[in-house]
């Protein structure tokens, strides 16, 4: 029988749940602080030691997860996938699976729009393009990707999304959508609203991923969708 003492120590998996929790809850600080100061006062105004003093960090704690300013330019990523989940929290699962699509989108444009430097942008979508080391925006182990993996299965699933293109290739489409709309917004000098042009044009861009009534007919979906 285990003595007092023992079920006193705290569990060594708890500890190490805490440990990560802790790790993201910094870095994330971090990041966040310095996209803050690259929007409101430029990237070369802005400071290693201003986005220690706005993230309430340290100089230890910065430099243990980034060499330096430059290497923040990478994680707006990291700023998007926390906007996600920011937002998955907020999905009613009974909301078609396209609008819930078209909320997410509308949602990170606007932050993107409100709160994230174009020129900043601009250069993280061009080095993206000409790096030989990793991509960011392609890392299928983002929260971005499964939580439109959950969303378009569960679609898929419920009859409110076509199954002649499997979920990874739907996924794939959606992404591209995006990049798209934010590659010719940052071309175009965002001399139009991000958030406004891709209200009028991605349902179009994604009327394919609903269900044909042809697709209905043949089966194609469960039959209590059917009409």
């Amino acid at each position: 029988m285990p003595d007092g003492k023992s079920q006193l120590l705290p569990s060594p998996r708890k500890d190490n749940a805490m440990a990560r929790k802790s790790t993201r809850n910094t870095r994330s600080r971090i990041v966040s602080a310095a996209w803050k100061l690259f929007y409101e006062q430029g990237y070369e105004e802005t400071t290693v030691e201003e986005i220690i003093e706005v993230s309430q960090t340290s100089k230890g704690s910065f430099y243990h997860y980034f060499d330096g300013k430059d290497a923040l330019l990478g994680t707006l990523s990291t700023l998007f996938d926390e906007k996600y989940q920011e937002l998955a929290l907020t999905l009613d699962p009974q909301t078609p699976a396209m609008e819930q699509l078209l909320f997410l989108n509308r949602e990170l444009f606007g932050m993107i729009e409100n709160s994230i430097s174009m020129e900043l942008l601009t250069r993280l979508l061009s080095t993206q393009l000409i790096t030989n080391g990793e991509k960011h925006l392609l890392d299928k182990n983002r929260i971005y990707y499964k939580l439109l993996r959950k969303i378009i299965s569960e679609g898929q699933e419920k009859g409110e999304l076509s199954r002649q293109s499997s979920t990874s290739e739907m996924v794939k489409l959606y992404a591209l959508a995006e990049r798209a709309l934010m590659y010719d917004w940052c071309l175009c000098a965002g001399e139009y609203s991000l958030r406004q042009y891709s209200m009028a044009v991605l349902p179009s861009f994604l009327s394919s991923f609903l269900p044909s009534r042809d697709q209905i007919l043949m089966g194609s979906v469960p039959s209590q969708e059917r009409i």
